[in-house]
């Protein structure tokens, strides 16, 4: 597949609200495709590389190429380039990479060059949602939507079925079934406001303490045993813990669903950057385990004793879950009958943050495990900290967004009157506030890039003058910024016109309302 035909209806997708349309132009893509295309097409149109991250910035993407004439590029071949650019490393590995980015953008038409460039920067973000792309699937192919639906969860692929489907038909969706061994994508929340609001819509419900560690899926076979992550990534050889814990129940085969954690010296749980910095380390696991320990805590089970509970109740699945494994090893949790009982609600909640955790998930107890989706039935709860911010900078966006200003640098006031960057987000923004930020930001530009989206310079430097209330999720350290932490899933929340900067937060009160993240 020629990647214009790709970077149309990518942009086509974006370009439409309506479901049926997004649909309908999926559908058509697919039917077009070659099976050997969907590794590929799929996660482009969602806006990721199946390479991850390909060590290439901004300053290399932003030297203007003359772009091709005509359309030559197929996804193949732009994803084979891609797989040699990121294994480049080592000295001279800058050059090569420029080398690479210029040999793929110049046989590029320009549209495709938009496309690549939005997509290597990470702003191809309004991509294909996978529920969108599950039923063009069906379409293109003559499936059941359910039927594919349910495939791709027992597959923990999207991929997989697409190429299965589109090689074979309908019949291969046969071959996908729950086994243990093969991961599934986890189930996922929603938000709600409150807990009051969450009992509201769930009813009997148990409410249980959110925790902020690693997602993990563990399959046990016998004394095989296996840990995935909530991308299906394989890291058993990085958690021992999780493995003997694992082979330490008396079942033989089962499949459970939990958080790895740790704690302190204090009994406080540590922050996600340094468990995720533990999981994620592959050298000298014995020396990460000494420094941060870690354990396994599961509140769900998909299969025990090789019988399939994907479409249990959740309370049937946990009281399988208790006959297999201890309270120690559970979720702390409650149970409550419904609104008249949402007293006890709240004063879990209310324990769960004085323990340090983030917040609680409330689960309906008659709803059963759908795999890779965020369930109505599942609404999780935790406080929303929010910052007035002052805008530093902001750099032009690509794809949909191109031409405007998009990603804002946050910045925090300082002691002596100055002030410190604390992030980036281009979250939480609307089309209408994308173009008002433009042009006001434009009239606070200070430094370059202020010649618009086809210079080299793609950060524009502002007055600190505007001020924006961002939400975020909490701070995790980081050695990038000059005040040692950053904010974790920061969004834009609104622009306070009505606030000058020196009414913006400052670090030091940022700081005292996240003490445990301190540099």
């Amino acid at each position: 597949m020629l990647l214009s035909r790709l970077a149309r209806v990518s942009q086509e997708v974006a370009a439409t609200s309506a479901r049926s349309r997004k649909i309908a132009l999926l559908a058509e893509l697919f039917r077009d495709a070659e099976a050997a295309d969907v590794p590929v097409v799929i996660p482009y149109l969602a806006g990721r590389l199946p390479q991850g991250r390909i060590g290439v910035g901004w300053k290399t993407l932003s030297r203007p190429v003359a772009p091709a004439e005509r359309a030559t590029l197929t996804v193949r071949a732009v994803d084979a380039l891609l797989g040699r650019l990121a294994g480049v490393s080592g000295p001279g590995s800058q050059a090569e990479r420029a080398l690479l980015i210029g040999e793929l953008l110049g046989a590029a038409t320009e549209d495709e060059q938009r496309f690549l460039l939005g997509l290597l920067s990470g702003e191809v973000r309004q991509g294909a949602l996978d529920a969108v792309a599950v039923e063009g699937l069906a379409r293109a192919t003559g499936a059941p939507a359910a039927e594919v639906r349910r495939a791709v969860m027992l597959a923990g692929s999207l991929q997989a079925v697409a190429g299965a489907l589109l090689a074979d038909g309908p019949g291969a969706l046969g071959r996908f079934r729950f086994t243990v061994g093969r991961p599934v994508l986890p189930m996922l929340a929603h938000s709600a406001s409150s807990v009051a609001e969450a009992v509201e819509k769930l009813g009997a419900a148990a409410v249980e303490e959110k925790l902020d560690g690693i997602r993990v899926q563990v399959h046990r076979d016998g004394e095989t045993v296996r840990v995935h992550t909530r991308t299906l990534d394989d890291i058993t050889d990085r958690l021992p813990e999780v493995t003997a814990a694992a082979r330490a129940l008396p079942g033989e085969r089962f499949v459970l669903d939990g958080e790895v954690v740790s704690f302190d010296e204090r009994q406080r749980p540590r922050s996600f950057q340094e468990i995720s910095g533990r999981v994620g380390s592959r050298v000298d696991v014995a020396t990460a385990a000494r420094d941060v320990p870690v354990s396994a805590v599961f509140f769900d089970a998909l299969s025990v004793d090789g019988r399939d509970l994907l479409d249990l109740p959740f309370a049937d699945r946990h009281a399988e879950l208790a006959r297999l494994v201890p309270q120690s090893m559970r979720v702390r949790s409650t149970r409550v009958s419904g609104p008249q009982d949402v007293r006890t609600a709240e004063d879990f909640l209310a324990g769960t943050l004085a323990r340090g955790h983030e917040g609680v998930v409330v689960k309906g107890l008659d709803a059963p495990y759908s795999a890779g989706r965020r369930g109505a039935s599942w609404l999780k709860v935790k406080p929303v900290h929010t910052l007035d911010l002052v805008v530093l900078a902001a750099e032009w966006g690509h794809g949909r967004r191109t031409g405007k200003l998009s990603n804002l640098h946050l910045g925090a006031r300082t002691a002596d009157g100055g002030f410190v960057m604390l992030g980036k987000t281009f979250k939480g923004m609307t089309d209408a506030m994308l173009t008002w930020q433009t042009e006001r930001l434009l009239e606070l530009a200070t430094g370059p890039g202020t010649g618009g989206s086809d210079t080299n310079a793609y950060v524009v430097t502002v007055r600190p003058e505007l001020v924006v209330e961002i939400a975020y999720d909490g701070l995790q350290r980081s050695t990038r910024y000059p005040a040692g932490v950053t904010l974790r899933f920061a969004r834009v929340v609104r622009y306070r016109e009505d606030k000058s900067p020196d009414e913006a937060d400052t670090v030091e009160t940022l700081l005292a309302a996240h003490p445990e993240t301190g540099p």
